[in-house]
Parts: structure tokens; C-alpha cells; sequence
């Protein structure tokens, strides 16, 4: 089987979208960066998560407020009592701001993803990966006044979630969850909440878990192995897991992966301007493929989502993943 080539989800924001967010130019964007993928050849496209694009939360890239400020239940106007008790909480010290205070039962409210996938599926002919935030990461960055109890939350956000995603007909859907890596206590509560999401999934389910890219920078710290259990836990096709800013050493733990989940590897680090060698993505997979089996490996991919980069490097990236993975398969 050969090993196919995806991105993780976000592509740099065309500076022209940044004035005009309409409609129209937001198609026009996100056009733009199904060819951009198109032509570098990879395999499994985004949106680039434009559909998401907010100027005025540029950290996250809409990873969070997107989501939260459309759902019901969430409260996004803070009083000095919320900031006092979101200042509280070490675990979100690198964010400025709740993302929302729970107040009530949560429910899908406007959020409409199969809206945002639909746009996206007219405008290319390339297989589609559609990506969401898991309920793990949405709960840990609210404020929660309502259900008092993070099980509870994560459930209730994994509930509107799969009534959202079950009716997406994408070829992959990935939900994104960069919390649980540093917080591998959560697991028993996690572990419920972003399975009965993956359930009601109609393709391939693929589960994205990296280290943060919160403004470019790592956020949270940890192991591979201390995450395994949990892995093997989810009911995903695929992981898509970060690797080359780390270093390759933690491979070895991924024997014990249980074999109905595949290893999705990334090659490309995304906190580096340099573009890598197609040799070097090619000897990456190499020795992944040596230590694990190439049949293991579903798709090669970057660590997380390109939206810091300029787009020049992105691009440059997209293609060495491409010549990389194919020099590795013999291709050229």
C-alpha cells in the first residue's frame, strides 16, 4: 500500500483575506490553497481552515472560538470574577483569556460545519480531510460554571460535535486535540468523550495530537509512552502525530500501538523556516518504515498546521513532503 501525503489542517492566511472577509473572498481563499495543495501533489487536501479565519483571535487561528463562540451553553463576555477564576487555573496560563465561560447545557447553536464542508468539497476533486477540535481541548480551555465537572463538559461538547460531524460525507475527518499530550491524567475522562465523537463518523477517522503550536510555540511537555494506553483506547483509523521537532527516538514504543490503528508520521517540522531535503523526508520514513513496518504508516504529513509560516515556506514544505515520500516509494 503506498504511503499517501496530507497537511494537518491550517495553510498561512492570504494577506488579501485579512481586509474582506466576505464570502465570496473567503471561496476565492480557500480555492486558492486546494490548488496550492493540488499542485505540489498532495494526496488528502484541507481548506487550510479558512473557514475558520478570524482576525481577531490570530493565535489559535480559530481553533478554539470558532467553535465555542457559536455553540450555546458558552458565554463569551467576561466579567472581572471570570478572569479572576480563569487566572486561577496554571494549566491555561499561556492564553491571555478564557475562550468562554459555560453557563448553561451546551448545544450546537449556529455552528454549522457540514455548511464549511460543503463549500470546501465543491471547489476540488481531490479527496478532502475535514478537520475539528475535540472535545478534550474545548473543555480544558473553558471556564466552567455549569456542569462543574470535566467528564460532564467533555461529554456534552463531544455530543454537539458528533451531531455535527456525523452528517460530513469527507473522505477523513481528524479532530484535534493538542492538550491531551501534556495531560495524560485527563485520559479517563477524554477517552469517552472523543470516542463517542469518532463514532459517529461516516470516513476514515484520524485523531491529530502534537505538542502546541500556540503562536508558534510549544506549549505542553511530555512523553509518547505516557500517552500509549490512551491511543490505544481511541476508535481511529489513524494518528496524526507530531515527530520531527522532537526527534525520531520514541518511535520504538509505537510497536506496541495496537495494529488496528495506523501511525500517521509527520517529516516536516513547522517551527522551522528551512525547507527540508526530499533525502532527508525520504530517511525519515525510511527508518520509521525499518522500525515499525511501512504498512503501519497510512500517511506522512508536517508535526501541525502550517498557519505561522509564510506561505512561500509552506509551499516549499508541501513539495519536499511530496519528493520526499516519493523518493523514499522509488519514485523518482
Amino acid at each position: 500500500m503506498a504511503i499517501l501525503t496530507t497537511v494537518v489542517g491550517s495553510y498561512p492566511i492570504p494577506h488579501w483575506l485579512r481586509g474582506d472577509t466576505s464570502r465570496v473572498t473567503l471561496r476565492d481563499a480557500i480555492m486558492v490553497v486546494l490548488k496550492t495543495q493540488e499542485l505540489a501533489g498532495i494526496d488528502l487536501v484541507t481548506d487550510g481552515e479558512l473557514n475558520r479565519f478570524d482576525p481577531s483571535h490570530p493565535e489559535t487561528n480559530g481553533m478554539i472560538d470558532y467553535f465555542v463562540r457559536q455553540m450555546d451553553g458558552i458565554r463569551t463576555r467576561f466579567s472581572i470574577q471570570d478572569l479572576d477564576q480563569f487566572r486561577a487555573d496554571a494549566g491555561l496560563s499561556y492564553r491571555a483569556m478564557p475562550a468562554g465561560v459555560v453557563t448553561g447545557e451546551i448545544g450546537d447553536g449556529t455552528l454549522n460545519l457540514l455548511a464549511d464542508f460543503e463549500l470546501t468539497r465543491s471547489l476540488t476533486r481531490s479527496p478532502v480531510k475535514f478537520t475539528c477540535t475535540g472535545p478534550h481541548m474545548l473543555a480544558k480551555v473553558l471556564t466552567d460554571r455549569y456542569y462543574r465537572d470535566p467528564a460532564a463538559l467533555a461529554m456534552a461538547i463531544a455530543r454537539a460535535l458528533r451531531r455535527q460531524l456525523e452528517r460530513i460525507p469527507a473522505d477523513v475527518i481528524q479532530l484535534d486535540e493538542a492538550n491531551i499530550s501534556g495531560h495524560p491524567e485527563d485520559a479517563d475522562w477524554a477517552l469517552p468523550a472523543i470516542n463517542h465523537v469518532l463514532e459517529g463518523v461516516r470516513g476514515r477517522r484520524g485523531v491529530h495530537i502534537c505538542f502546541g503550536n500556540y503562536g508558534g510555540q510549544t506549549i505542553q511537555r511530555g512523553f509518547w509512552k505516557n500517552l500509549l494506553p490512551f491511543l490505544n483506547g481511541l476508535e481511529a483509523d489513524h494518528l496524526v502525530l507530531e515527530f520531527a521537532r522532537r526527534g525520531y527516538d520514541e518511535l520504538e514504543i509505537f510497536r506496541d500501538l495496537d495494529p488496528k490503528i495506523g501511525l500517521g508520521l509527520s517529516v516536516i517540522d513547522i517551527k522551522d523556516n528551512e525547507i527540508e531535503s526530499p533525502d532527508l523526508i525520504a530517511r525519515r520514513i525510511e527508518h520509521a518504515a525499518r522500525l515499525l513496518g511501512a504498512e503501519r504508516i497510512p500517511y506522512v504529513h508536517p508535526d501541525c498546521g502550517f498557519w505561522m509560516l509564510q506561505r512561500s515556506v509552506a509551499d516549499g514544505k508541501m513539495r519536499a513532503l511530496v519528493a520526499g515520500r516519493d523518493r523514499f516509494e522509488g519514485r523518482a
